[in-house]
């Protein structure tokens, strides 16, 4: 995921902002790690570059 995203990104649920929290970065793009909703109490997985931005109850 390109760190320029978090710009438009918002939480699916209730649309606040999201918190960035990288445990592995290649240059501008995080790699693993997830996007946190403080409002929702919810972090959406970023594996292999790829966020899971699906509400928690459609994630399997």
């Amino acid at each position: 995921m390109k760190k320029e995203l978090m710009q438009i990104l918002a939480c699916p649920v209730c649309k606040g902002d999201l918190e960035l929290r990288a445990d592995e970065e290649k240059g501008e793009e995080i790699v693993t790690g997830s996007l946190y909703c403080s409002k929702c109490n919810y972090s959406y997985p970023i594996v292999a570059t790829i966020p899971n931005l699906l509400p928690p109850e459609q994630q399997a």
